[in-house]
C-alpha cells in the first residue's frame, strides 16, 4: 500500500549553531518539511538522527509541531547532525560536521515503503554512498514527481554523483551561483537557465538570487520573475531558500499558477530573513501566509 502523504522529504536534519551560542533546528529538507507542516501538508520526513539528547529533542520538537516521526531512523553509532554557522558580510558560511547520522540513512526500511506524490531531496545528504543508496531505493519505490533542491557545499559534492540525479528530476531549484557552477559558459542568466533546462529535461527550473529575488523557466519557454519588497529587513538569510522551496512544493501540489507560486514563495522567504535561523516555532508567523493561500 503506497504511503498516502503527498510530499516525501529525504535528507538531513541537524542543529545549526550560531556565533552567539544559540542553536536552531535545521537542515534544508527538515526546514522544508517544517514549513509544509505549518501549511497543513503533513509531509513524510525520511532522515536519521543519533541516539543522543539532540536526536531525542528533534523527535519531541517534531511531535510538538504536529509532525509524524515514523520515517525518522535512529542511529546508535553516529551523532545527530550539526553545523557551525558564521556570518560574514550578511551571508552565512557553513562548517558541516561529517559522518553524522543522516549520512547513514538505511535503505532497507525504504524498500518496503512505496510512495506517490512528490519526492523532494537535496544534495548534501548524498555525500555518503550509504545515504545515496537509500535515496535510490526511495526513488525506485516512488510513483510520482521528483523535486531536487541543489545545495553545493564544498567539499561535500561531486559532479559525478550529482549529475545523474539531475536527469531524474521534474523540478530543480538552485541559486544563481550554483547554476553557473553546473552550467558554465553562457554569458547571461537566462541563457544559462535555458541551457541547463534542456540538459535536464525539466518541467520547471527555479533560480533564487538573494536580494534580487528569483526567476523561473518552464516548458512553455516563459520566464517568470519575482523580487522581494524593498522594505525587507534582514537578520540572517539562513534557510530562506528552504522557505522558498516549501512554497514551491505547496504550489505544485495545489496547482497554483507559476506567478502566484513565485510571489507566495518570495513572501515567505522575505519574512523568514527577518528572523534568526531557518525555522519558526510560531503558528502566528505562518497564519497570514496560510490565509493568503
Amino acid at each position: 500500500m503506497p504511503n498516502q502523504s503527498l510530499i516525501h522529504i529525504f535528507g538531513e536534519v541537524l542543529f545549526d549553531h550560531f556565533p552567539d551560542g544559540s542553536r536552531v533546528l535545521g537542515g534544508a529538507p527538515f526546514n522544508v518539511a517544517w514549513h509544509l507542516q505549518a501549511f497543513g501538508q503533513a509531509p513524510r520526513l525520511i532522515s536519521r538522527i543519533g541516539d543522543d539528547p539532540e536526536g531525542r529533542e528533534i523527535v519531541q520538537l517534531m511531535r510538538d509541531w504536529g509532525m509524524c516521526p515514523d520515517a525518522l531512523q535512529t542511529d546508535t553509532i553516529h551523532p545527530t547532525g550539526s553545523v557551525q554557522i558564521s556570518i560574514a558580510d550578511g551571508e552565512p558560511h557553513y562548517d558541516i560536521v561529517p559522518d553524522c547520522a543522516y549520512d547513514f540513512i538505511d535503505q532497507h526500511p525504504l524498500a518496503e515503503q512505496p510512495s506517490t506524490g512528490i519526492l523532494y531531496h537535496g544534495s548534501l545528504a548524498l555525500r555518503n554512498p550509504i545515504a545515496r543508496a537509500a535515496l535510490q531505493t526511495a526513488k525506485a519505490n516512488h510513483r510520482g514527481k521528483i523535486f531536487i533542491d541543489v545545495n553545493l557545499r564544498p567539499p561535500w559534492w561531486q559532479p559525478s554523483t550529482l549529475q545523474p540525479l539531475l536527469h531524474d528530476a521534474d523540478w530543480i531549484k538552485l541559486n544563481e551561483d550554483e547554476l553557473l557552477t553546473l552550467c558554465p559558459g553562457p554569458a547571461d542568466l537566462e541563457t544559462a537557465m535555458q541551457a541547463f533546462f534542456e540538459q535536464s529535461a525539466l518541467e520547471t527550473l527555479f533560480v533564487t538570487r538573494g536580494a534580487q529575488g528569483a526567476l523561473a523557466y518552464d516548458r512553455q519557454h516563459r520566464f517568470v520573475s519575482v523580487k522581494p519588497p524593498a522594505t525587507t529587513t534582514v537578520i540572517d538569510t539562513v534557510g530562506a531558500g528552504d522557505a522558498f522551496a516549501a512554497i514551491l512544493l505547496l504550489g505544485l501540489t495545489q496547482q497554483w499558477p507559476l506567478p502566484t507560486t513565485l510571489e507566495r514563495a518570495q513572501a515567505l522567504a522575505s519574512a523568514l530573513v527577518g528572523r534568526r535561523g531557518a525555522t519558526v516555532a510560531d503558528e502566528d508567523f505562518y497564519r497570514a501566509f496560510a490565509e493568503a493561500c
